[in-house]
């Protein structure tokens, strides 16, 4: 069935959405090192968290459990797009002249055309039936504060949402769908906190920053008794929530009875990454397949090929306990590449570990190199994708000519995690020849690590 050259789509009936979200906790060789509370370096409890997130989900974020039921409220609402498709690229390969199979799972069918609905949707529900009336959140690209307003606007919350300015600036119509869907969107760094005056102060024209937008969404949630606060990436729990993707992709792939020898995928936090990858890395760890796993980041953003693993804070102004990460220092303020969703200075702490542990690779790649290989998908496989996965996509290029010059039929898996749509200014940009690849100097990362705490 893998050779059917009439077999393009492979789909899943909507009975086949996933009842259990998938721990990888429950199956890593060591655990990872606990977040610490910035005042007393222990480890935090429960109680320190909760003024930020509601108890189900804080029971999630440390659970060693190995599954975790998907409440019925939740899969309800994810009937909307789910199952997603997974699509071998056929069209790509033949223009690769390679003998690899190239499938990718896509995610831009969502309603707010990105993966992130996943996980905004449940912690949507999560807050809502806690009593919590308002949440806070940041965004880089859009796509997250585009799927928690979604989300809000299914289960009656507030949303507000800082936008990092640089994104702010490129892509209105983000910005836009925020506010139709009822968020309220501020550019960040913002004059309505202490943390974005302070910066605006130091720095009129700052281009913000992902954790500079996570302080100023964490300090409004922290300071009201009826607020609570989402974060898109990053946290055990965001990641949990994504393994939808990859569980899909497990039983799509076996239908047709192949078995991926390389998965790869773009990582910013890492929530993408990690749902698509978990999943295949269980089926690894149980000696049943054993797929190279690959993640690729930004040259302009690059914590995981050139950042430090330590204690960090996940925010600019340091407001969250300190997670132990790849990561390029909490002020490391990134250029303003167009993959806004990958400027994150940090890696989520559970795939740092998974990292040093040794369970999968990272490359870093520059942004044009990543707008090439998007044009080429959209002239072949029809989708623009969005800045992000076009660093997956050139990753999975890359491996697909590299097999047309050896000859192996290597099955290449990646999660085209959202459409490009809103994003047409930056290959404007790209197809008009004034995109830069931007050149990262030692000596900016130096100094950022150099503040650690």
């Amino acid at each position: 069935m893998a050779d059917d050259p009439g077999r393009t789509k492979i789909l899943l009936d909507e009975s086949r959405i996933p009842r259990r979200w998938y721990n990888v906790l429950a199956d890593l060789p060591a655990p990872p090192p606990p977040p610490l509370h910035p005042g007393t370096r222990e480890p935090v409890g429960p109680d320190d968290l909760a003024p930020l997130f509601p108890m189900d989900l804080i029971e999630q974020e440390v659970s060693a459990e190995r599954y975790l039921e998907i409440p019925e409220e939740v899969r309800e609402v994810y009937r909307l797009w789910r199952p997603t498709p997974l699509i071998r690229a056929r069209r790509l390969e033949r223009a690769l002249g390679t003998p690899a199979r190239i499938y990718f799972k896509y995610e831009g069918v969502s309603p707010v055309g990105s993966h992130k609905p996943n996980t905004a949707v449940p912690q949507a529900f999560y807050n809502a039936r806690q009593g919590v009336r308002r949440l806070t959140t940041e965004t880089g690209a859009g796509q997250w504060g585009s799927a928690l307003a979604f989300a809000c606007s299914v289960y009656g919350l507030e949303c507000e949402v800082w936008m990092v300015r640089a994104s702010y600036d490129q892509k209105p119509y983000r910005r836009l769908m925020m506010r139709t869907y009822g968020a309220r969107v501020h550019a960040s760094p913002s004059p309505v906190t202490t943390a974005g005056a302070k910066i605006l102060a130091d720095d009129p024209d700052s281009p913000g920053s992902l954790g500079i937008a996570i302080s100023e969404a964490v300090e409004v949630a922290g300071g009201a008794d009826d607020t609570r606060y989402a974060l898109g990436s990053v946290l055990n729990h965001v990641l949990t929530h994504q393994t939808v993707i990859g569980e899909e992709a497990l039983e799509q792939l076996a239908s047709v009875g192949e078995t991926p020898d390389l998965i790869v995928g773009c990582t910013g936090g890492g929530s993408n990454f990690a749902g698509l990858s978990f999943p295949f890395l269980r089926e690894k760890l149980a000696g049943r397949m054993s797929p190279v796993i690959r993640a690729v980041e930004p040259a302009a953003c690059p914590s995981f090929t050139r950042g430090r693993y330590a204690y960090d804070f996940g925010d600019a102004a340091g407001f969250t306990p300190l997670l132990k990460m790849h990561t390029l220092g909490h002020d490391f303020v990134p250029d303003p590449i167009h993959a806004g969703g990958l400027r994150y200075h940090g890696m989520a702490p559970l795939l740092s570990h998974m990292y040093e542990l040794g369970l999968f690779e990272a490359v870093a790649k520059p942004q044009r190199e990543c707008f090439e290989a998007g044009v080429l998908f959209a002239r072949t496989e029809g989708i623009v994708p969005a800045p992000e996965p076009t660093h997956a996509l050139a990753g999975a290029i890359e491996e697909a000519r590299r097999c047309a010059e050896t000859g192996e039929p290597k099955v290449i898996l990646t999660a085209l995690c959202g459409h490009g749509h809103f994003d047409m200014a930056a290959y404007d940009r790209h197809l008009s020849g004034e995109m830069e690849d931007f050149d990262l100097p030692q000596e900016r990362i130096d100094r950022s690590l150099g503040r650690l705490p």
